[in-house]
Protein backbone atom coordinates (compact mmCIF):
# COMPACT_ATOMS: atom_id res chain seq x y z
CA UNK A 1 0.00 0.00 0.00
CA UNK A 2 3.11 2.28 1.29
CA UNK A 3 4.96 1.50 -2.09
CA UNK A 4 3.45 3.61 -4.61
CA UNK A 5 3.47 6.22 -2.74
CA UNK A 6 6.84 6.26 -1.70
CA UNK A 7 7.75 5.87 -5.47
CA UNK A 8 6.07 8.40 -6.03
CA UNK A 9 7.91 10.65 -3.93
CA UNK A 10 11.18 9.35 -5.24
CA UNK A 11 10.47 10.10 -8.83
CA UNK A 12 9.31 13.75 -7.73
CA UNK A 13 12.57 14.03 -5.73
CA UNK A 14 14.51 12.37 -8.90
CA UNK A 15 12.32 15.79 -10.88
CA UNK A 16 13.48 18.04 -8.54
CA UNK A 17 17.33 17.04 -8.57
CA UNK A 18 17.28 17.23 -12.13
CA UNK A 19 15.12 20.45 -12.71
CA UNK A 20 18.57 21.79 -10.58
CA UNK A 21 20.76 23.03 -12.86
CA UNK A 22 24.02 22.55 -11.26
CA UNK A 23 23.54 19.18 -10.36
CA UNK A 24 22.76 18.18 -14.08
CA UNK A 25 26.11 20.49 -15.07
CA UNK A 26 28.02 18.22 -12.53
CA UNK A 27 26.79 15.07 -13.69
CA UNK A 28 26.95 16.11 -17.12
CA UNK A 29 30.28 17.26 -16.54
CA UNK A 30 31.71 13.78 -15.53
CA UNK A 31 29.84 11.98 -18.25
CA UNK A 32 31.80 14.44 -20.57
CA UNK A 33 35.29 14.61 -18.94
CA UNK A 34 35.28 10.87 -19.18
CA UNK A 35 33.81 10.97 -23.09
CA UNK A 36 37.08 12.92 -24.42
CA UNK A 37 39.55 11.21 -22.12
CA UNK A 38 38.36 8.23 -24.25
CA UNK A 39 38.15 10.46 -27.25
CA UNK A 40 42.10 11.01 -26.53
CA UNK A 41 43.37 7.71 -26.28
CA UNK A 42 41.36 7.16 -29.46
CA UNK A 43 42.80 9.96 -31.43
CA UNK A 44 46.06 8.75 -30.34
CA UNK A 45 45.65 5.35 -31.44
CA UNK A 46 44.47 6.42 -34.41
CA UNK A 47 47.42 8.68 -36.10
CA UNK A 48 49.48 5.87 -34.28
CA UNK A 49 47.77 3.49 -36.34
CA UNK A 50 48.44 5.32 -39.63
CA UNK A 51 52.17 6.25 -38.57
CA UNK A 52 52.95 2.80 -38.59
CA UNK A 53 51.40 2.10 -41.80
CA UNK A 54 53.81 5.26 -42.97
CA UNK A 55 56.72 4.55 -41.02
CA UNK A 56 56.63 0.68 -40.24
CA UNK A 57 56.10 1.79 -36.54
CA UNK A 58 54.27 3.66 -33.74
CA UNK A 59 56.17 5.61 -31.07
CA UNK A 60 56.73 9.25 -29.90
CA UNK A 61 60.58 8.81 -30.93
CA UNK A 62 60.08 9.73 -35.02
CA UNK A 63 63.37 11.47 -35.11
CA UNK A 64 65.49 8.51 -33.93
CA UNK A 65 62.78 6.05 -36.29
CA UNK A 66 63.37 8.15 -39.25
CA UNK A 67 66.98 8.06 -39.11
CA UNK A 68 67.29 3.94 -39.44
CA UNK A 69 64.53 4.19 -42.43
CA UNK A 70 65.67 4.60 -46.55
CA UNK A 71 65.58 8.88 -47.67
CA UNK A 72 62.83 7.54 -50.06
CA UNK A 73 60.64 6.68 -47.07
CA UNK A 74 61.55 9.91 -45.00
CA UNK A 75 60.77 12.12 -48.00
CA UNK A 76 57.62 9.98 -49.18
CA UNK A 77 55.69 8.75 -46.13
CA UNK A 78 54.24 12.85 -45.11
CA UNK A 79 53.86 13.37 -49.21
CA UNK A 80 52.05 10.14 -48.98
CA UNK A 81 50.25 11.39 -46.11
CA UNK A 82 49.60 14.49 -47.04
CA UNK A 83 47.67 13.38 -50.15
CA UNK A 84 45.04 11.57 -48.62
CA UNK A 85 44.96 14.25 -46.09
CA UNK A 86 44.11 16.87 -49.34
CA UNK A 87 41.90 14.40 -50.64
CA UNK A 88 39.57 14.06 -46.97
CA UNK A 89 39.89 17.62 -47.06
CA UNK A 90 38.48 18.63 -50.18
CA UNK A 91 35.54 15.88 -50.24
CA UNK A 92 34.61 14.81 -46.46
CA UNK A 93 35.66 18.19 -44.45
CA UNK A 94 32.81 21.25 -44.05
CA UNK A 95 34.90 24.02 -45.38
CA UNK A 96 37.68 22.02 -46.89
CA UNK A 97 40.02 23.46 -44.19
CA UNK A 98 40.59 21.88 -40.45
CA UNK A 99 39.42 23.27 -37.55
CA UNK A 100 41.28 23.81 -33.92
CA UNK A 101 41.22 26.05 -30.97
CA UNK A 102 39.97 29.62 -32.60
CA UNK A 103 37.25 27.80 -33.68
CA UNK A 104 36.21 26.66 -30.12
CA UNK A 105 36.64 30.27 -29.12
CA UNK A 106 34.09 31.58 -31.96
CA UNK A 107 32.28 28.75 -30.93
CA UNK A 108 31.64 30.04 -27.29
CA UNK A 109 31.84 33.63 -28.20
CA UNK A 110 29.31 33.96 -30.79
CA UNK A 111 27.46 30.90 -31.44
CA UNK A 112 26.53 29.94 -28.58
CA UNK A 113 28.80 27.05 -27.39
CA UNK A 114 27.78 25.04 -30.92
CA UNK A 115 30.25 23.19 -32.92
CA UNK A 116 29.05 21.00 -36.00
CA UNK A 117 29.39 17.09 -34.94
CA UNK A 118 30.32 16.80 -38.19
CA UNK A 119 33.34 19.04 -38.38
CA UNK A 120 34.15 17.87 -35.06
CA UNK A 121 35.21 14.67 -36.27
CA UNK A 122 36.41 15.44 -39.07
CA UNK A 123 38.73 17.58 -37.96
CA UNK A 124 40.16 14.67 -35.69
CA UNK A 125 40.61 12.56 -38.27
CA UNK A 126 42.56 15.50 -40.71
CA UNK A 127 45.01 16.24 -37.64
CA UNK A 128 45.28 12.80 -37.10
CA UNK A 129 46.13 11.61 -40.49
CA UNK A 130 48.43 14.85 -40.21
CA UNK A 131 50.58 14.12 -37.52
CA UNK A 132 50.74 10.50 -38.55
CA UNK A 133 52.07 11.53 -41.45
CA UNK A 134 54.45 13.10 -39.70
CA UNK A 135 53.52 16.89 -40.01
CA UNK A 136 55.23 19.56 -37.70
CA UNK A 137 52.10 20.49 -35.61
CA UNK A 138 50.72 19.46 -32.27
CA UNK A 139 48.15 16.65 -31.20
CA UNK A 140 46.81 19.41 -28.25
CA UNK A 141 45.22 21.67 -30.19
CA UNK A 142 43.29 18.82 -32.55
CA UNK A 143 42.28 16.96 -28.67
CA UNK A 144 40.87 20.35 -27.21
CA UNK A 145 38.60 20.53 -30.29
CA UNK A 146 37.15 17.14 -30.18
CA UNK A 147 36.38 17.32 -26.52
CA UNK A 148 34.66 20.77 -27.32
CA UNK A 149 32.71 19.10 -29.62
CA UNK A 150 31.73 15.74 -27.05
CA UNK A 151 30.26 19.01 -24.69
CA UNK A 152 28.53 20.80 -27.41
CA UNK A 153 27.19 17.56 -28.70
CA UNK A 154 25.66 16.27 -25.10
CA UNK A 155 24.31 20.29 -25.08
CA UNK A 156 22.60 20.34 -28.24
CA UNK A 157 21.32 16.61 -27.57
CA UNK A 158 19.67 17.98 -24.22
CA UNK A 159 18.44 21.28 -25.77
CA UNK A 160 20.00 23.23 -23.03
CA UNK A 161 20.44 27.38 -23.67
CA UNK A 162 23.39 28.62 -24.48
CA UNK A 163 24.85 29.51 -20.66
CA UNK A 164 24.53 26.18 -20.52
CA UNK A 165 26.35 24.78 -23.36
CA UNK A 166 29.08 27.09 -23.25
CA UNK A 167 29.96 25.17 -20.00
CA UNK A 168 29.50 22.24 -21.20
CA UNK A 169 31.94 22.89 -24.30
CA UNK A 170 34.57 24.23 -21.34
CA UNK A 171 34.03 21.07 -19.84
CA UNK A 172 35.09 19.03 -22.89
CA UNK A 173 38.14 21.32 -23.45
CA UNK A 174 39.16 21.07 -19.30
CA UNK A 175 38.91 17.58 -19.99
CA UNK A 176 40.87 17.14 -23.19
CA UNK A 177 43.92 19.19 -22.21
CA UNK A 178 43.94 17.00 -18.35
CA UNK A 179 44.02 13.67 -20.77
CA UNK A 180 46.75 15.08 -22.65
CA UNK A 181 49.04 16.48 -20.52
CA UNK A 182 48.20 14.76 -17.19
CA UNK A 183 47.45 18.07 -15.76
CA UNK A 184 44.19 18.72 -14.65
CA UNK A 185 45.14 22.24 -12.87
CA UNK A 186 45.79 23.52 -15.93
CA UNK A 187 43.21 21.59 -17.66
CA UNK A 188 40.35 23.83 -15.66
CA UNK A 189 42.14 26.80 -16.02
CA UNK A 190 43.08 26.72 -19.77
CA UNK A 191 39.25 26.00 -20.36
CA UNK A 192 38.46 29.25 -18.08
CA UNK A 193 41.03 31.31 -19.87
CA UNK A 194 41.14 30.85 -22.78
CA UNK A 195 37.10 29.37 -23.76
CA UNK A 196 34.99 30.12 -20.90
CA UNK A 197 36.47 33.57 -19.96
CA UNK A 198 35.49 33.71 -16.51
CA UNK A 199 36.01 32.32 -13.38
CA UNK A 200 32.30 32.38 -11.41
CA UNK A 201 31.66 29.34 -9.57
CA UNK A 202 28.62 28.26 -11.76
CA UNK A 203 31.33 27.28 -14.47
CA UNK A 204 34.44 26.50 -12.76
CA UNK A 205 32.69 23.50 -10.56
CA UNK A 206 31.39 21.35 -13.51
CA UNK A 207 35.07 22.21 -14.98
CA UNK A 208 36.91 20.74 -12.59
CA UNK A 209 34.93 17.89 -12.67
CA UNK A 210 35.56 17.29 -16.40
CA UNK A 211 39.22 17.72 -15.65
CA UNK A 212 39.29 14.95 -12.82
CA UNK A 213 37.16 12.61 -14.44
CA UNK A 214 39.55 12.84 -17.48
CA UNK A 215 42.62 12.56 -15.93
CA UNK A 216 41.07 9.27 -13.72
CA UNK A 217 40.79 8.03 -17.38
CA UNK A 218 43.82 8.59 -18.56
CA UNK A 219 46.15 7.57 -15.80
CA UNK A 220 44.33 4.46 -15.45
CA UNK A 221 45.22 3.87 -19.48
CA UNK A 222 49.11 5.49 -19.56
CA UNK A 223 49.96 5.68 -15.80
CA UNK A 224 50.81 8.52 -13.48
CA UNK A 225 52.99 9.90 -15.98
CA UNK A 226 53.83 13.46 -16.86
CA UNK A 227 54.11 14.27 -20.63
CA UNK A 228 57.66 15.16 -20.94
CA UNK A 229 60.54 13.17 -19.11
CA UNK A 230 62.22 15.38 -16.24
CA UNK A 231 64.97 15.40 -14.29
CA UNK A 232 63.95 14.91 -10.15
CA UNK A 233 64.85 18.46 -9.61
CA UNK A 234 65.29 22.04 -11.17
CA UNK A 235 67.54 23.55 -7.96
CA UNK A 236 67.28 27.44 -8.29
CA UNK A 237 71.10 28.29 -7.65
CA UNK A 238 70.57 31.74 -6.66
CA UNK A 239 68.05 34.51 -6.79
CA UNK A 240 70.25 36.81 -8.72
CA UNK A 241 69.77 34.17 -11.72
CA UNK A 242 66.45 36.24 -11.95
CA UNK A 243 67.30 38.75 -14.19
CA UNK A 244 68.76 36.35 -16.29
CA UNK A 245 65.27 34.10 -16.30
CA UNK A 246 63.44 37.88 -17.25
CA UNK A 247 66.08 38.59 -19.66
CA UNK A 248 64.90 35.17 -21.43
CA UNK A 249 61.18 36.30 -21.05
CA UNK A 250 62.14 38.97 -23.57
CA UNK A 251 63.88 37.02 -25.90
CA UNK A 252 61.31 34.59 -25.97
CA UNK A 253 58.63 37.09 -26.69
CA UNK A 254 60.56 38.10 -30.05
CA UNK A 255 60.51 34.00 -30.74
CA UNK A 256 56.99 33.95 -30.35
CA UNK A 257 56.29 37.08 -32.48
CA UNK A 258 58.44 35.49 -35.18
CA UNK A 259 56.85 32.09 -34.89
CA UNK A 260 53.42 33.25 -34.79
CA UNK A 261 54.28 35.90 -37.95
CA UNK A 262 55.54 32.84 -39.68
CA UNK A 263 52.35 30.87 -39.32
CA UNK A 264 49.85 33.48 -40.34
CA UNK A 265 52.62 34.55 -43.30
CA UNK A 266 52.90 30.68 -44.86
CA UNK A 267 48.80 30.58 -44.30
CA UNK A 268 48.41 33.88 -46.24
CA UNK A 269 51.29 32.64 -49.46
CA UNK A 270 49.23 29.40 -49.38
CA UNK A 271 45.82 31.26 -50.23
CA UNK A 272 47.48 32.76 -52.95
CA UNK A 273 49.05 29.49 -55.13
CA UNK A 274 46.63 29.38 -57.53
CA UNK A 275 48.64 27.33 -59.74
CA UNK A 276 48.59 23.98 -57.72
CA UNK A 277 44.86 22.68 -56.59
CA UNK A 278 44.62 23.65 -52.94
CA UNK A 279 43.75 19.91 -52.68
CA UNK A 280 47.36 18.92 -53.38
CA UNK A 281 48.88 21.87 -50.95
CA UNK A 282 49.58 18.78 -48.44
CA UNK A 283 51.31 16.71 -50.27
CA UNK A 284 53.67 19.75 -51.40
CA UNK A 285 53.85 20.63 -47.48
CA UNK A 286 54.87 17.17 -47.02
CA UNK A 287 57.43 17.18 -49.58
CA UNK A 288 59.23 20.20 -47.97
CA UNK A 289 59.18 18.70 -44.41
CA UNK A 290 60.31 15.45 -45.59
CA UNK A 291 63.03 16.89 -47.61
CA UNK A 292 63.98 18.85 -44.42
CA UNK A 293 63.65 15.68 -42.40
CA UNK A 294 66.59 14.10 -44.30
CA UNK A 295 69.28 16.43 -42.05
CA UNK A 296 67.03 17.05 -39.42
CA UNK A 297 64.36 14.25 -38.61
CA UNK A 298 63.58 16.28 -35.47
CA UNK A 299 60.95 18.43 -37.21
CA UNK A 300 58.51 15.19 -38.31
CA UNK A 301 55.75 14.81 -35.64
CA UNK A 302 55.16 16.78 -32.19
CA UNK A 303 58.56 16.37 -31.46
CA UNK A 304 58.38 15.42 -28.01
CA UNK A 305 61.82 13.31 -28.60
CA UNK A 306 64.04 16.64 -29.12
CA UNK A 307 62.20 18.25 -26.46
CA UNK A 308 62.92 15.55 -23.94
CA UNK A 309 66.41 15.66 -25.04
CA UNK A 310 66.81 19.59 -24.52
CA UNK A 311 65.00 19.12 -21.18
CA UNK A 312 68.18 16.60 -20.03
CA UNK A 313 70.74 18.62 -21.71
CA UNK A 314 71.99 16.35 -24.08
CA UNK A 315 71.11 19.03 -27.25
CA UNK A 316 74.60 20.91 -28.49
CA UNK A 317 73.81 24.55 -28.30
CA UNK A 318 74.43 24.58 -32.09
CA UNK A 319 71.90 22.07 -33.05
CA UNK A 320 69.37 23.60 -30.54
CA UNK A 321 69.63 27.06 -32.33
CA UNK A 322 69.24 25.81 -35.88
CA UNK A 323 66.37 23.66 -34.58
CA UNK A 324 64.65 26.72 -33.21
CA UNK A 325 64.74 28.11 -36.93
CA UNK A 326 63.62 24.19 -38.81
CA UNK A 327 60.82 23.85 -36.07
CA UNK A 328 59.66 27.05 -36.94
CA UNK A 329 59.67 26.64 -41.11
CA UNK A 330 58.09 23.33 -40.55
CA UNK A 331 55.17 24.22 -38.53
CA UNK A 332 54.20 27.06 -40.75
CA UNK A 333 54.69 25.48 -44.23
CA UNK A 334 52.56 22.39 -42.36
CA UNK A 335 50.00 24.71 -41.44
CA UNK A 336 49.72 26.83 -44.12
CA UNK A 337 49.83 24.15 -46.80
CA UNK A 338 46.48 22.66 -44.92
CA UNK A 339 47.59 19.63 -42.44
CA UNK A 340 45.55 19.70 -39.41
CA UNK A 341 47.06 19.57 -35.68
CA UNK A 342 47.97 22.61 -33.35
CA UNK A 343 50.48 24.74 -31.84
CA UNK A 344 50.86 23.66 -28.74
CA UNK A 345 53.66 21.28 -29.25
CA UNK A 346 55.51 23.21 -31.76
CA UNK A 347 55.74 25.88 -29.26
CA UNK A 348 57.12 23.72 -26.68
CA UNK A 349 59.19 22.34 -28.94
CA UNK A 350 61.01 26.05 -29.83
CA UNK A 351 60.49 27.26 -26.47
CA UNK A 352 62.13 24.28 -25.15
CA UNK A 353 65.15 25.09 -27.93
CA UNK A 354 65.46 28.53 -26.74
CA UNK A 355 65.51 28.01 -23.54
CA UNK A 356 68.41 25.14 -23.83
CA UNK A 357 70.43 27.65 -25.88
CA UNK A 358 70.12 30.81 -23.65
CA UNK A 359 71.33 28.27 -20.48
CA UNK A 360 74.16 27.34 -22.48
CA UNK A 361 74.94 30.93 -23.04
CA UNK A 362 73.76 31.57 -18.92
CA UNK A 363 75.89 29.13 -17.95
CA UNK A 364 79.29 29.87 -19.84
CA UNK A 365 79.14 33.45 -18.38
CA UNK A 366 78.13 32.73 -15.10
CA UNK A 367 78.52 29.23 -13.72
CA UNK A 368 78.71 29.69 -9.95
CA UNK A 369 74.92 31.36 -10.59
CA UNK A 370 73.30 29.09 -13.16
CA UNK A 371 70.82 26.67 -12.68
CA UNK A 372 72.31 24.56 -16.02
CA UNK A 373 70.86 24.26 -18.86
CA UNK A 374 67.64 22.33 -17.91
CA UNK A 375 65.95 24.79 -15.85
CA UNK A 376 66.05 27.59 -18.66
CA UNK A 377 64.92 24.96 -21.38
CA UNK A 378 62.02 24.70 -19.00
CA UNK A 379 61.55 28.08 -18.30
CA UNK A 380 61.99 29.21 -22.11
CA UNK A 381 58.58 26.19 -22.93
CA UNK A 382 56.47 28.06 -20.97
CA UNK A 383 57.76 31.61 -22.09
CA UNK A 384 57.52 30.78 -25.76
CA UNK A 385 54.14 28.51 -25.55
CA UNK A 386 52.25 30.83 -22.99
CA UNK A 387 53.21 33.67 -25.30
CA UNK A 388 51.86 32.01 -28.61
CA UNK A 389 48.70 30.43 -27.21
CA UNK A 390 47.66 33.70 -24.76
CA UNK A 391 47.41 31.23 -22.15
CA UNK A 392 50.05 32.40 -19.29
CA UNK A 393 48.09 30.76 -16.64
CA UNK A 394 47.61 27.69 -17.78
CA UNK A 395 51.09 27.28 -19.22
CA UNK A 396 52.48 28.23 -15.93
CA UNK A 397 50.49 25.40 -14.22
CA UNK A 398 50.84 22.84 -16.75
CA UNK A 399 55.08 22.99 -15.65
CA UNK A 400 54.13 23.33 -11.88
CA UNK A 401 51.96 20.03 -12.49
CA UNK A 402 55.19 18.33 -14.32
CA UNK A 403 57.99 19.36 -12.03
CA UNK A 404 55.93 20.31 -8.73
CA UNK A 405 58.78 22.54 -8.17
CA UNK A 406 57.81 25.58 -6.59
CA UNK A 407 60.99 28.02 -7.13
CA UNK A 408 61.66 26.97 -10.49
CA UNK A 409 57.62 28.04 -10.97
CA UNK A 410 58.50 31.17 -9.79
CA UNK A 411 61.33 31.85 -12.32
CA UNK A 412 58.89 30.93 -14.82
CA UNK A 413 56.11 33.01 -14.00
CA UNK A 414 58.41 36.29 -14.80
CA UNK A 415 59.59 34.45 -17.86
CA UNK A 416 55.76 33.95 -18.86
CA UNK A 417 54.35 36.99 -18.36
CA UNK A 418 57.14 38.96 -19.67
CA UNK A 419 57.09 37.37 -22.64
CA UNK A 420 52.99 37.18 -22.67
CA UNK A 421 52.93 41.33 -22.02
CA UNK A 422 55.41 41.76 -24.70
CA UNK A 423 53.84 39.64 -27.55
CA UNK A 424 50.73 41.16 -26.32
CA UNK A 425 51.02 45.17 -26.53
CA UNK A 426 53.27 43.93 -29.79
CA UNK A 427 50.56 42.33 -31.53
CA UNK A 428 47.85 43.10 -29.43
CA UNK A 429 46.63 39.42 -29.84
CA UNK A 430 47.58 35.69 -29.14
CA UNK A 431 47.71 33.56 -32.33
CA UNK A 432 44.22 32.06 -32.24
CA UNK A 433 43.07 35.37 -32.18
CA UNK A 434 44.46 36.90 -35.32
CA UNK A 435 43.35 33.89 -36.79
CA UNK A 436 40.12 34.29 -36.20
CA UNK A 437 40.88 37.57 -37.59
CA UNK A 438 42.15 36.88 -40.84
CA UNK A 439 38.37 35.00 -41.20
CA UNK A 440 37.44 38.18 -40.81
CA UNK A 441 36.15 37.38 -36.82
CA UNK A 442 36.30 39.87 -33.85
CA UNK A 443 35.87 38.35 -30.08
CA UNK A 444 36.23 42.01 -29.04
CA UNK A 445 34.11 42.22 -25.93
CA UNK A 446 34.10 38.33 -25.11
CA UNK A 447 30.69 36.46 -24.81
CA UNK A 448 29.14 39.95 -24.75
CA UNK A 449 30.15 40.66 -27.80
CA UNK A 450 27.90 37.67 -29.72
CA UNK A 451 24.73 38.52 -27.14
CA UNK A 452 23.62 40.87 -30.17
CA UNK A 453 24.34 38.40 -32.38
CA UNK A 454 22.22 35.71 -30.59
CA UNK A 455 19.33 37.58 -30.90
CA UNK A 456 16.91 37.77 -33.50
CA UNK A 457 15.51 40.56 -35.66
CA UNK A 458 12.34 38.55 -36.03
CA UNK A 459 12.01 38.72 -31.77
CA UNK A 460 12.28 41.88 -31.29
CA UNK A 461 10.87 43.85 -34.58
CA UNK A 462 7.05 45.92 -33.79
CA UNK A 463 4.10 46.35 -36.56
CA UNK A 464 4.48 49.97 -35.42
CA UNK A 465 5.07 51.39 -38.89
CA UNK A 466 2.95 52.91 -41.47
CA UNK A 467 2.77 52.09 -45.20
CA UNK A 468 1.79 53.69 -48.52
CA UNK A 469 1.11 52.80 -51.73
CA UNK A 470 3.31 53.83 -54.94
CA UNK A 471 0.74 55.49 -56.74
CA UNK A 472 -0.64 57.71 -53.82
CA UNK A 473 -0.75 60.95 -54.94
CA UNK A 474 1.11 64.56 -53.29
CA UNK A 475 -1.50 64.94 -50.91
CA UNK A 476 -1.94 61.91 -48.86
CA UNK A 477 1.23 61.44 -48.75
CA UNK A 478 1.57 64.74 -47.29
CA UNK A 479 -1.04 64.22 -45.02
CA UNK A 480 0.18 60.35 -44.10
CA UNK A 481 3.45 61.99 -43.23
CA UNK A 482 2.09 64.58 -41.10
CA UNK A 483 0.42 61.93 -39.24
CA UNK A 484 2.98 59.29 -38.88
CA UNK A 485 4.92 58.40 -35.35
CA UNK A 486 8.35 58.89 -36.54
CA UNK A 487 8.12 60.91 -39.64
CA UNK A 488 8.36 58.28 -42.06
CA UNK A 489 6.85 55.77 -44.47
CA UNK A 490 7.39 52.83 -45.99
CA UNK A 491 6.30 52.42 -49.39
CA UNK A 492 4.68 49.24 -50.31
CA UNK A 493 3.01 47.14 -53.36
CA UNK A 494 -0.48 45.23 -53.10
CA UNK A 495 1.95 42.09 -51.96
CA UNK A 496 3.96 43.71 -49.10
CA UNK A 497 6.69 44.08 -51.40
CA UNK A 498 8.88 46.99 -50.47
CA UNK A 499 9.74 49.77 -52.79
CA UNK A 500 11.36 52.35 -50.78
CA UNK A 501 10.91 55.00 -47.80
CA UNK A 502 9.58 58.16 -47.47
CA UNK A 503 10.85 61.13 -45.89
CA UNK A 504 9.32 64.78 -45.09
CA UNK A 505 13.01 65.42 -46.41
CA UNK A 506 12.55 63.05 -49.75
CA UNK A 507 9.21 65.70 -50.23
CA UNK A 508 10.56 68.38 -49.66
CA UNK A 509 13.61 67.27 -51.84
CA UNK A 510 11.50 66.33 -54.96
CA UNK A 511 8.93 69.59 -54.70
CA UNK A 512 9.34 71.37 -58.22
CA UNK A 513 8.70 74.97 -58.41
CA UNK A 514 5.96 74.15 -61.42
CA UNK A 515 2.84 73.20 -58.81
CA UNK A 516 0.99 71.31 -61.70
CA UNK A 517 4.01 69.09 -62.09
CA UNK A 518 4.29 68.51 -58.38
CA UNK A 519 0.69 67.64 -58.51
CA UNK A 520 2.01 64.79 -60.90
CA UNK A 521 4.45 62.92 -57.82
CA UNK A 522 2.75 59.80 -56.89
CA UNK A 523 4.88 58.53 -53.97
CA UNK A 524 6.97 55.99 -56.02
CA UNK A 525 8.34 58.89 -57.20
CA UNK A 526 9.65 59.96 -53.90
CA UNK A 527 10.51 57.66 -52.21
CA UNK A 528 14.17 56.05 -51.95
CA UNK A 529 15.77 52.49 -51.56
CA UNK A 530 19.64 53.53 -50.08
CA UNK A 531 19.23 49.43 -49.40
CA UNK A 532 19.01 50.13 -45.20
CA UNK A 533 16.80 46.85 -44.46
CA UNK A 534 17.19 44.25 -42.18
CA UNK A 535 16.14 40.45 -43.04
CA UNK A 536 13.72 38.91 -39.50
CA UNK A 537 16.56 36.22 -39.51
CA UNK A 538 19.68 38.22 -39.20
CA UNK A 539 21.52 38.70 -35.68
CA UNK A 540 20.82 42.21 -33.97
CA UNK A 541 24.50 42.47 -34.91
CA UNK A 542 23.99 43.04 -38.52
CA UNK A 543 21.32 45.32 -37.55
CA UNK A 544 23.34 47.17 -35.15
CA UNK A 545 26.22 47.43 -37.81
CA UNK A 546 23.47 49.27 -40.25
CA UNK A 547 22.19 51.61 -37.85
CA UNK A 548 25.91 52.79 -37.33
CA UNK A 549 26.94 53.32 -40.98
CA UNK A 550 23.77 54.76 -41.92
CA UNK A 551 23.30 56.92 -38.88
CA UNK A 552 19.35 55.72 -39.30
CA UNK A 553 17.95 55.26 -35.70
CA UNK A 554 14.54 52.58 -36.99
CA UNK A 555 14.73 50.14 -40.02
CA UNK A 556 12.39 48.47 -41.80
CA UNK A 557 12.86 45.01 -41.68
CA UNK A 558 11.92 42.00 -45.00
CA UNK A 559 10.85 38.64 -44.79
CA UNK A 560 14.23 38.05 -46.62
CA UNK A 561 17.24 38.90 -48.58
CA UNK A 562 15.06 37.43 -51.37
CA UNK A 563 11.87 37.95 -49.86
CA UNK A 564 11.37 42.07 -50.12
CA UNK A 565 8.15 41.86 -48.23
CA UNK A 566 8.03 43.87 -45.26
CA UNK A 567 7.49 42.43 -42.48
CA UNK A 568 8.29 44.13 -39.37
CA UNK A 569 10.05 47.67 -37.85
CA UNK A 570 12.76 47.97 -35.87
CA UNK A 571 13.79 50.46 -33.74
CA UNK A 572 17.36 51.43 -32.59
CA UNK A 573 15.36 51.47 -28.51
CA UNK A 574 13.91 48.07 -28.58
CA UNK A 575 17.44 46.43 -30.00
CA UNK A 576 19.56 48.25 -26.73
CA UNK A 577 16.54 46.93 -24.43
CA UNK A 578 16.73 43.67 -25.89
CA UNK A 579 20.99 43.82 -25.32
CA UNK A 580 20.72 44.52 -21.89
CA UNK A 581 18.19 42.22 -21.24
CA UNK A 582 20.31 39.52 -22.48
CA UNK A 583 23.52 40.38 -20.97
CA UNK A 584 21.19 40.58 -17.48
CA UNK A 585 20.03 36.79 -18.65
CA UNK A 586 23.87 36.28 -19.18
CA UNK A 587 25.04 37.77 -15.95
CA UNK A 588 22.61 35.53 -14.11
CA UNK A 589 24.03 32.52 -16.36
CA UNK A 590 27.91 33.29 -15.61
CA UNK A 591 26.45 33.72 -11.38
CA UNK A 592 25.03 30.38 -11.20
Amino acid sequence: MHRPRLLARLLVAVRRLLRNDQLLLGLLAVVIGVAAAGAEIGFRALFGHWQALLYGASTERLASLARALPWWQVVGAPMVGGLVVGLFLKYLMPGGAPQGVAHVMEATALRQGRISVRAGIGAAIVSALSLGSGASTGREGPVVHLGATIGSAVARLLGLPGGLSRTLLGCGVAAAVAASFNAPFAGVFFALEVVVGHYALAAFAPIVLAAVAATVVSRLYYGDYPAFILPDAYPIASFWEFPAFALLGVVSAGVAIVFMWSVMTADAVAKKVTAIPRYLHPMVGGLVVGIMALWLPEVLGVGYEATDDALRGDLSFELMVILIIAKTAATAVCLGAGFGGGVFSPSLFVGAMLGGAFGFIATGLFPELSSGTSAYTLVGMGAVAGAVLGAPISTILIVFEMTGDYPLTIALMVAVVIASTITTQTLGKSLFEWQLRRRGISLKGGRAAGVLGEQKVATVMTNDYATIGPDAPIGEVRERLRTARYGELFVVMPDDTLVGTLTIADLNHRMLDDEKESARLRAGDIAHDDGTVVARTDGLDRAVRIMDRTGHSHLPVVMGWDDRRLVGFLHEHDVMLAYHRALMDQERDTAG
